[in-house]
């Protein structure tokens, strides 16, 4: 069939002959006229004027309820993390941060040149029943303190116990050398001025790092000067002029202290990416957990909504 618009071939051809050149015009016409409206639509596409383009806008909400559900969620995740923040900041309670990091790396110095390694040197030379002697005998210089503390709290049945204590481990304990009344289910529990003021509803204040002594609260730095004035076996020991024995007890409690934790320091140290903070976070789970007495605190539970008044 040829193409319509071009002539059609003569009748004096035979018919082999006039299908043979049929083929070929048509071959050669249909070459020729191909290229014709390619190029003609190629032309009109480009000279015809495109339609201006919707400007496209990165990360534009979906037309649907998934982008009004993304910005909530987002809203949501925001208000989550301020909350955090905030949670955080409160719990730091650390408006002197800067004065503390400063005393802090300071008393980092005294610890290594000093007192680890006489910790280090007290726990290679010291056979783990002599270290428990000494700590025994520490415990019991410190009871006149935990039985007046336990009156200040009203815990009479825990003044019993330090009360019972004291005079065993005095006598039978040997000065307080072996733990007698430990051994008898009187176990020991400690007790200072700054869990008596926290019990009688005083707020910690904000956190405070003390030159040598390490972190404290503002309660705390209170409750330990008054136990430093008021303590029975330093005023004696003060009134009869053997205040070396004050400063060796206080040396050798702290080199012992030291002792106890030298792994778990290190370990903490090497692997926290803000020390000064974890020893802080740390500081106020100890001192919370002698206040509750190592009862756990009801605050860390979520809450539960009440389904039945619903």
């Amino acid at each position: 069939m040829l193409r319509p618009g071009f002539p059609v071939a003569s009748t004096t051809v035979p018919a082999r002959s006039r299908r043979r050149l049929g083929l070929t015009a048509a071959a050669l016409l249909g070459m020729l006229a191909l290229p014709m409206p390619l190029s003609a639509g190629a032309h009109a596409q480009e000279t015809q004027p495109q339609p201006p383009q919707a400007a496209v806008t990165p990360d534009a909400p979906a037309p649907d309820g998934d982008g009004a559900r993304t910005e909530v969620a987002e809203a949501k995740t925001a208000e989550a993390r301020a909350a955090i923040a905030a949670s955080q900041e409160e719990d730091a309670n650390d408006p002197l941060e800067g004065m503390n990091r400063a005393i802090f790396w300071f008393n980092e110095g005294v610890d290594t040149v000093l007192l680890r390694p006489a910790a280090k040197v007290y726990r290679t030379v010291m056979p783990d029943f002599a270290q428990t002697g000494i700590r025994n005998v520490l415990w019991n210089l410190r009871s006149p303190l935990t039985l007046a503390n336990k009156l200040l709290q009203g815990d009479w049945d825990g003044a019993e116990v330090a009360t019972e204590r004291f005079l065993i481990n005095s006598t039978i304990g040997l000065g307080g050398l072996i733990d007698v009344a430990g051994d008898h289910g009187l176990t020991y529990e400690y007790e200072s001025f700054d869990q008596t003021l926290a019990v009688w509803g005083v707020p910690e204040g904000f956190y405070l790092v003390l030159p040598v002594l390490g972190p404290s609260t503002l309660r705390d730095a209170v409750g330990f000067g008054v136990e430093a004035y008021g303590d029975p076996v330093s005023r004696y020991l003060s009134n009869t002029h053997d205040d070396w024995a004050s400063y060796t007890r206080a040396g050798v409690y702290a080199v012992d202290l030291r002792a106890q934790y030298l792994d778990v320091l290190d370990d903490m140290k090497r692997n926290s990416v803000d020390y000064y903070a974890t020893m802080r976070s740390l500081y106020r789970q100890r001192q919370n957990n002698y206040i509750r007495n190592g009862k756990v605190d009801p605050d860390q539970f979520p809450s539960i909504p009440d389904y039945d008044s619903k």
